[in-house]
């Protein structure tokens, strides 16, 4: 609980992943890859609860005996590679209802830590958000991005002419690392959606916002906790 709101952290897990399969329990270090994840929620001092939405009964196995809840299944239609994450997130809000705010954790972004978590859900109060996410210093800079036009020519992603010539004077810009996603859940229902105009951006950095998606991504993470 923090400033008197109850926080869910919900960790979506489905079976069926095709770019890495069993991806979620894979074990790196001796571990499942989705502990990782329970034990960052389950040590944040903030989330009175951590959930589980799966499809997938070893997953859910696994997860229960890493010590996360796994108060229901989810439906085979939001399991497919169609459903979106939102209304994963709305369905869990629905099975439970009597929380404030909702964290959702995804187990491919190991190495975010309890601290990000707390920290993450104290800058969107302390800021008067409707939502936070978490973020990471981009690697190539759009100020330095084009299109190619019909005829080959470069045409610049961004019109802005004040472009800079050197690196060090180019303007910060951030993408979004998939570690950390809060919201107010009334707000949540309504606009369907982590991002909007009131969502704020809390920065992680570089080596702690591996986003896991292909075998390669798995192994450099393996070698890193082993």
């Amino acid at each position: 609980m923090i400033e008197g709101l109850s926080v869910l952290a919900l960790i979506p897990a489905r079976g069926g992943s095709k770019g890495l399969p069993g991806k979620n329990i894979r074990p790196a270090g001796g571990r499942p890859l989705i502990d990782f994840t329970i034990a960052a929620a389950r040590a944040a001092q903030c989330v009175d609860r951590v959930v589980l939405s799966s499809d997938d009964d070893e997953i859910m196995r696994v997860a229960r005996d890493c010590g996360c809840e796994v108060p229901f299944r989810r439906p085979a239609e939001l399991a497919t590679d169609e459903a979106s994450s939102i209304d994963v997130v709305l369905h869990a809000l629905d099975a439970l209802p009597a929380h404030d705010l909702v964290v959702l954790l995804q187990p491919t972004s190991p190495l975010r830590t309890a601290e990000d978590i707390d920290g993450a859900c104290r800058l969107m109060l302390q800021r008067d958000a409707q939502s936070c996410v978490s973020v990471t210093p981009a690697e190539q800079s759009p100020y330095w991005m084009f299109r190619l036009s019909g005829d080959g020519l470069l045409d610049p992603l961004l019109t802005d002419s004040a472009r800079a010539s050197r690196r060090q004077d180019l303007p910060p810009v951030y993408v979004l690392n998939g570690a950390v996603y809060v919201a107010r859940c009334e707000g949540l229902r309504r606009e369907r959606s982590f991002v909007g105009p009131r969502t704020v951006g809390y920065v992680m950095p570089a080596e702690r916002s591996l986003d896991i998606d292909t075998p390669a991504d798995f192994e450099a993470f393996a070698r890193l906790v082993s």
